[in-house]
């Protein structure tokens, strides 16, 4: 594998000494779905030294048509999506530092990971998360680089700490429905789009070149052939509480007792258990029993029906109840599981 690089080193702005920086860098990425695939399999292709893979799904038959590292006996064996895109990468680059975490992200997580790494990469596709994302970039004074997709468009932009306002200060602007793939649709070429002005912005920091890093927000539609770009340095705000005067990174607070949300446009209740409340696989399987359902198990989670619902506890006691899309509703079906 000694020319690996070679078509990449020629490249003047990179060179050898780019390729070094490249192999010495982590990065992590939030999400593994549509984006988070694209991504890293374009940074462990670039040569990028480690990486480190965060999501809280598995591999479903609606994720074959734009998440490109994932096949059909991943989405018929339900594989956690961060342990088939391991598998997958492992193939393309064996040297490659891949550290894969299958959980919910929240803030004392996402801290965990970011600490020491060079660069965030926001795959996900929620407001929320994308709040967490930028008061952990802040913090640790860590660069991160958001996208988002849905339908034929997409968004990109480098949030750097010390020179840019932050995604909070955006939020004024951004649109007051969060539409996702889930409820309107989306095209891969839309993906692959912004996954590569992504990786492109990833690979001009990581390389030195942060002359040539984006300064304006990017939307396209690919479909109606359209893309402006829009200055954002003069929404930065001297209150605003991630990069303001004061800040106090209100996302990274972390919920006290059992945490319950709605997934985005999936008709599903996702459940995180209060500290201190270990909730296991036999857990899950006893009550699959005692409820005379049948069930399956794997490695990483077991999957039964309640109610008529589908429902999925991982081994660290998260649970999905798929099927529901109100709150209360879940919260009953938990603690008629669990009490």
């Amino acid at each position: 594998m000694e020319n690996r690089y070679s078509r990449q080193t020629l490249f003047q702005p990179i060179g050898q000494d780019g390729q070094q920086s490249l192999a010495q860098s982590h990065v992590v990425i939030i999400g593994c779905g549509a984006l988070g695939s694209a991504i890293s399999e374009t940074l462990i292709r670039a040569g990028v030294g480690k990486i480190t893979l965060a999501d809280r799904d598995y591999v479903e038959a609606s994720n074959l048509q734009r998440q490109q590292l994932f096949t059909e006996a991943d989405a018929r064996g339900s594989m956690p999506k961060v342990v088939a895109a391991e598998r997958r990468l492992r193939e393309i680059r064996q040297d490659a530092d891949i550290r894969t975490v299958l959980d919910h992200v929240d803030g004392p997580l996402l801290l965990e990971l970011a600490e020491g790494a060079d660069l965030l990469m926001d795959a996900t596709d929620n407001f929320e998360t994308r709040l967490l994302i930028n008061d952990v970039a802040w913090s640790l004074q860590i660069p991160w680089i958001y996208g988002a997709v849905v339908g034929s468009s997409g968004s990109v932009f480098p949030f750097i700490p010390g020179k840019t306002a932050c995604f909070r200060c955006l939020l004024p602007v951004l649109p007051a429905v969060n539409e996702t793939c889930d409820t309107v649709g989306v095209i891969s070429p839309a993906v692959q789009i912004s996954a590569a002005h992504q990786s492109a912005e990833a690979l001009k920091w990581l390389t030195g070149n942060q002359s040539s890093m984006r300064t304006k927000l990017l939307h396209f539609d690919v479909w109606n052939n359209t893309s402006v770009e829009a200055g954002i340095s003069r929404m930065q705000q001297p209150n605003c509480e991630t990069c303001g005067d004061h800040p106090t990174y209100p996302a990274l607070h972390e919920s006290a007792g059992t945490q319950y949300a709605v997934l985005c446009g999936r008709d599903t209740v996702q459940i995180i258990p209060e500290a201190g409340r270990a909730l296991t696989l036999a857990d899950g399987v006893h009550v699959a029993r005692r409820l005379q359902s049948e069930y399956r198990e794997t490695p990483f989670f077991v999957e039964f029906q309640v109610e008529g619902y589908r429902c999925i506890l991982f081994g660290n006691g998260r649970l999905l109840i798929h099927g529901i899309k109100d709150m209360q509703k879940g919260r009953k079906v938990y603690h008629s599981l669990f009490g």
